[in-house]
């Protein structure tokens, strides 16, 4: 790492130890849906209750219940009708994805053109999520959309350090150096802030853990893949990985030289999957 990029690493982990980076919070509909969620009483009227004073939200969560995904016979129209088709967990993991685009917005040009960056690639990785956790794993659809989605959460309080450090702004080599360095730690601490579950609470590092040894496929091993799949083309230092050595095409019975985009049963999940979220 370069000194430049060492120093502003520096700065940003003493921010932290000292409680003065501000982590990004969670929007208010998505911290009601997340209570709805943990109690084990909620029931259908109470989220339709939460979700239904966001009218933007609202139309997402119809858009999802009506996505080929689903395979519905008939189309819905109304919230309380979706969230039945969708179910408490379903919704409440997709709704939780959908309202954090808001957060990926700055006022700075350089800084909102990154976070937007950010974000769409985070949608990306959610899509393929979503569709290679449905075909090969008995693992939830939308724990790994929503798994997908937070895999590079860390990158936000550090794009905001940024905007407030316009040097750094200004020489993106060494802000992508400080990003590669701190995004993942930063991401499992602002999960384990927001409450997340365990099994998604440590997404940011585990997916680039290649080498991880464990029994069977999880969360992180759909992301790490899903990932890899989604730069595959690009000119990014991830196309450079030697597949044969990530442990997770492994676990989900994958050739770690498969395309899931090629895939014929897949492609039109794919791009189910993809407008489910944009």
């Amino acid at each position: 790492m370069n000194p430049i990029a060492e120093k502003v690493r520096q700065e940003i982990v003493t921010a932290i130890e000292k409680d003065q980076l501000v982590l990004p919070t969670l929007p208010e509909v998505a911290l009601k849906v997340r209570e709805v969620a943990d109690d084990p009483n909620a029931d259908i009227d109470k989220l339709t209750g939460v979700i239904g004073n966001d009218a933007a939200l609202s139309a997402r969560i119809i858009r999802v219940a009506n996505s080929p995904l689903l395979r519905a016979s008939r189309a819905i129209e109304d919230l309380r009708t979706a969230l039945m088709r969708l179910g408490i967990q379903y919704t409440c993991n997709i709704a939780t994805g959908l309202a954090m685009e808001q957060m990926f917005q700055a006022t700075s040009d350089l800084v909102d053109m990154r976070m937007r960056e950010v974000w769409s690639r985070s949608s990306e990785v959610a899509g393929i999520s979503h569709v290679l956790c449905k075909h090969y794993t008995k693992l939830r659809p939308d724990q790994a959309t929503l798994a997908g989605l937070v895999h590079k959460i860390g990158v936000l309080p550090i794009l905001t350090y940024a905007e407030d450090h316009p040097a750094l702004l200004k020489d993106s080599f060494t802000l992508d150096a400080v990003i590669d360095e701190l995004h993942a730690p930063l991401g499992d601490l602002i999960l384990k802030t927001w409450g997340f579950p365990e099994e998604l609470a440590h997404i940011p590092t585990q997916h680039v853990d290649f080498t991880r040894s464990i029994p069977k496929a999880d969360y992180a091993d759909i992301v790490t893949v899903a990932m890899l799949q989604s730069y595959l083309g690009s000119n990014s230092a991830m196309t450079k990985i030697d597949f044969t050595q990530v442990k997770a095409f492994e676990r989900l019975g994958l050739d770690s030289d498969m395309q899931v985009s090629e895939s014929e049963d897949l492609s039109a999940d794919m791009e189910a999957a993809m407008s489910m979220l944009g």
